[in-house]
């Protein structure tokens, strides 16, 4: 039996993080999607994320398994959205960078994980959660619904100069 868990990001977690990343972008080009393929997000973003406190990562028998940036306030690419968030707060928390490695693949870790950091983000008061992606990516796309995340509209990113539209989905816990 293995034992799975999430925690805060270290330091000495990048190189296996970036790897994570790595494969996420491999793959999210395999599927034809232009998300993450522009050197966005890279080990200079991990990093900050880390520094920033809010780096999160899920490990298998404390082995680095998956990553996740949650960012707890107001996020500036969500200020412009076609279509309108439910809740208007001005604290929430935004689940960005989330991937699991190739090596777990398959084994749907990344809904343990998405799960974990509901719960240890609404533990520290907040009820308000936003994520979005690509309209490629499929997989986030099952991950946010299967949520209960709700779709809220259409937000655009800079750093996709391909497709800069994504899809944006809100859960509220109160």
């Amino acid at each position: 039996m293995s034992l799975i868990f999430t925690r805060r990001a270290q330091n000495s977690d990048v190189d296996k993080i970036v790897q994570i990343l790595n494969d996420a972008t491999s793959f999210l080009k395999e599927s034809g999607s232009s998300q993450w393929q522009s050197g966005y997000p890279n080990r200079a973003t991990v990093e900050d994320d880390i520094k920033n406190g809010c780096a999160w990562v899920l490990t298998v028998d404390n082995e680095v398994a998956g990553y996740a940036a949650v960012v707890i306030g107001r996020e500036p690419t969500y200020a412009d959205i076609e279509g309108k968030w439910e809740n208007n707060v001005d604290t929430y928390a935004t689940i960005h960078r989330i991937a699991v490695s190739s090596k777990f693949r398959g084994m749907h870790l990344s809904q343990f994980f998405l799960s974990n950091i509901i719960s240890l983000t609404y533990a520290q008061g907040i009820h308000n959660f936003r994520i979005d992606t690509s309209r490629k990516n499929k997989i986030v796309q099952h991950i946010a619904v299967s949520h209960n995340f709700i779709e809220r509209g259409i937000i655009q990113v800079t750093e996709d100069p391909v497709d800069s539209s994504r899809i944006a989905y809100e859960l509220n816990l109160r």
